[in-house]
Order: structure tokens, then C-alpha cells, then sequence
């Protein structure tokens, strides 16, 4: 009986020690030999190390009862790097005023400032570039759906 992405998921999901808390992702490599689980979790304020650990044991005592403690496995818990795209609306909510880069269904990119989260998209001031002039900035409404990959643009100024 391997371990899936779904069955951890459901463990990590009744494994969350605080209600701000949330899910970000979850993997579980195709290794036979010592698959590795991989849960990435948030916070409204973010996630602490104690957290992570906290649901990491969680984890751990749930994998033990269902599959025995025989199973060989390596668990990860940690908190998304600044480089995993956002994908959930509360992920969203925690980066409003900051830059981000869009890449939408339709192939096109946008960049801007994220102003606010609805409850079915994001609204944006786009930088709208053109060669010569200076940058102008022009309020768009995203729907979640149309958004393929969100990252937050990471400045050094």
C-alpha cells in the first residue's frame, strides 16, 4: 500500500494545529524505497518553525497507523519559498501590495501591483510598458480562473 498525495493530503489537512493555518501544497515522490512526502503550509501571519514541526509529528503518527511503522518514508514540512507560485486566495490576501508576475490562460503576462483580493479574482495595477514612453499603470480585474501561474516579483531596491 503506497503512500499518495491524496491520502497525506487529508492526514496534513486534519493536521493543522491552528485555524489560520492552510495548505499549500502537497507531494509524494514515486520512490519505492523511501518515497518522499513533501507538505507545504501557510498562515494568514505565516508559519513558524514550531508549526511545521507540530504537523510534521502529526503526520508522522497518522502514517504509522495507517500503514505500520515498518513503512520507510522522509517527511518535509515547510512554509512555500518566495519562488512557488501562489494558489489560493488566502496566499493572495498575504501579498496584497506587493508586485506580482501573471502568467494567464491565454498565454499573455501581466505585472503590477496587487491592490485587493475579491472573492473571485484579484484587481491590479498593471505596468503597461511601451517603447520609448514611460510606464503607465492601468487597474485590471483577474478572475482566479484565468491565472496559470502567480509569482510575487521579488525586489532589491
Amino acid at each position: 500500500m503506497a503512500l499518495t498525495a491524496k491520502t497525506i493530503r487529508e492526514m496534513a489537512e486534519a493536521s493543522l494545529p491552528d485555524n489560520d493555518l492552510f495548505l499549500v501544497d502537497v507531494t509524494v515522490s514515486d520512490s519505492p524505497v523511501r518515497p518522499k512526502v513533501t507538505v507545504l503550509a501557510d498562515g494568514e501571519q505565516g508559519i513558524t518553525i514550531d508549526q511545521c514541526a507540530t504537523i510534521s509529528r502529526r503526520i508522522s503518527k497518522k502514517i504509522e497507523e495507517k500503514y505500520g511503522e515498518e513503512l520507510s518514508y522522509t517527511i518535509e514540512v515547510s512554509s512555500p519559498g518566495v519562488d512557488f507560485p501562489l494558489t489560493q486566495p488566502k496566499q493572495f490576501q498575504r501579498n496584497v501590495g506587493r508586485s506580482l508576475k501573471l502568467k494567464l490562460q491565454d498565454g499573455t503576462e501581466k505585472t503590477g501591483k496587487l491592490e485587493e483580493v475579491t472573492e473571485t479574482g484579484i484587481n491590479l495595477t498593471e505596468e503597461v510598458k511601451q517603447k520609448g514612453k514611460k510606464a503607465t499603470y492601468v487597474p485590471v480585474q483577474i478572475p482566479f480562473g484565468e491565472i496559470v501561474k502567480a509569482n510575487v516579483v521579488i525586489s532589491f531596491k
